[in-house]
């Protein structure tokens, strides 16, 4: 495993302890919310510390983007690379208030701006994906691929629902209603991350979902690329952490998947 893959997977099984600990005692937990369906707890800014202080310590050069905090820069000089962190300690903070065992700890770690590391750990059934640009995808440690369907209509597909005042709904429904039709059945678990990281494994063949930040795709995009699968924005053109969209796939459905969407897209 590469030196920097290795703290951080061992950041985000400190973060999973911390979020573990608290989900005996869920009734405790102290909530606020930063805007309509948005809310952040005090695991989350546990769990983000918990990884920052570790990362930090192996590599206190490197600058983090992470999702309570924001961006703090790397102290980088012209003639060495660029890191950046790029954290979401608690991916599927709504579900985690619920109790409803469906969310991860996500870290990505970007060189130059190209993402190389991805660590998305499950801290309720203590599943690790991890990857490193060129080297393949793991959970725990056992190599995995993309599932091999072909066909839409044996797909199994993961959504995120838009949860956001601001967020374009009615395209999002149109799209739902379109994919629904051609698949063998539609999934919103609420933890982008883990979408991305079942894409890898074989658990779903595609994920969609517009809204999204930098620290829900950065890590699980490495693990799908690594493990065989596609990634493009709804136009099917090259993604980016920052642009929002996100079509994901085991590759063999992608074209497809893209064609449903583009369907409900409003005219350029």
């Amino acid at each position: 495993m590469h030196p920097m893959l290795n703290v951080a997977v061992k950041a985000a099984r400190r973060a999973g302890n911390i979020i573990n600990r608290a989900s005996l005692n869920s009734e405790k937990i102290q909530v606020s919310r930063k805007q309509h369906n948005d809310f952040v707890t005090e695991v989350d800014q546990a769990a983000e510390a918990a990884i920052i202080e570790t990362l930090k310590e192996a590599y206190p050069d490197h600058g983090f983007l992470a999702e309570e905090m924001g961006e703090v820069p790397a102290q980088s000089t012209p003639d060495k690379p660029h890191y950046q962190w790029i954290i979401d300690p608690l991916d599927g903070t709504t579900n985690f208030i619920h109790g409803f065992p469906q969310y991860a700890v996500s870290i990505a770690l970007a060189v130059d701006g190209v993402t190389q590391q991805a660590v998305v750990y499950d801290p309720t059934r203590d599943e690790l994906f991890t990857a490193s640009k060129g080297a393949g995808a793991y959970l725990n440690n056992r190599r995995i691929r993309v599932a091999g369907r072909i066909r839409m209509s044996e797909a199994l597909i993961a959504t995120g629902f838009p949860y956001r005042e601001d967020q374009d709904v009615e395209t999002y429904l149109k799209m739902f209603a379109q994919m629904t039709r051609q698949c063998a059945g539609l999934r919103s678990p609420g933890a982008a991350s883990l979408d991305l990281a079942y894409i890898a494994c074989g658990r779903v063949d595609g994920f969609f979902e517009q809204g999204l930040k930098p620290w829900d795709m950065a890590a699980g995009c490495v693990i799908v690329r690594e493990a065989g699968g596609t990634i493009s924005n709804f136009r099917g053109d090259a993604p980016s952490v920052y642009k929002k969209e996100l079509v994901s796939s085991n590759g063999l459905i992608h074209s497809a998947m893209l064609s449903v969407i583009k369907e409900s897209l409003p005219p350029n």
